[in-house]
């Protein structure tokens, strides 16, 4: 087994998995699976739907594997854009909503845990060096709709800022981070 997730080769394993090799997904829940469990609790903020996130997103990623190519992306990206995409799908379910209450709310607003995700990105991560190059406000706004799942509207009363702007911040930020890691 490698050393560390970055010399896992990804791709590799998206194909063993579109070769239906149960031993490739489960490698992926293992080197992999405690880091999308938390992403899935960050957006969804409950760990019962967190945890439901992550099965779902291991069946998709079973079921479509033979839908990654590797020209468009790492395979890394991919498993976690799956995972994003079910949270997100998650969070607009109505059914699933859950009242947050207001130490929670505020909690969340200050910011304490936008830096301890930022944190949380290594020292010698690629997307930590360029996403250490955009603005303050950009980058703010690209972990908030990323991390968290917040739509433009949410992140621009928490940033007391114009709806038209925080859109902006947000699809600036990425078309700077796509060059930047490019």
């Amino acid at each position: 087994m490698p050393e560390s997730v970055s010399e896992v080769d990804h791709a590799a394993l998206l194909a063993a998995c579109a070769r239906k090799d149960r031993q490739a997904l489960r490698q992926i829940l293992e080197l992999e699976g405690p880091k999308m469990l938390g992403i899935a609790k960050r957006m969804l903020r409950r760990q019962d739907l967190a945890e439901d996130a992550l099965q779902d997103a291991l069946v998709l990623i079973w079921r479509k594997a033979s839908q990654f190519d590797p020209a468009k992306g790492s395979g890394r990206a991919w498993i976690f854009a799956v995972l994003r995409n079910r949270t997100l799908n998650m969070l607009r379910d109505g059914a699933r909503e859950a009242a947050t209450d207001d130490d929670k709310l505020e909690r969340q607003i200050d910011g304490s845990e936008l830096n301890e995700a930022w944190e949380m990105l290594g020292h010698d991560s690629e997307l930590r060096r360029c996403l250490g190059r955009l603005e303050t406000e950009k980058r703010s706004a690209v972990l908030m709709s990323y991390i968290w799942g917040y739509t433009h509207g949410e992140i621009a009363g928490r940033l007391s800022a114009p709806l038209g702007t925080v859109k902006a911040w947000v699809r600036r930020g990425l078309t700077s981070l796509r060059e930047c890691m490019s």
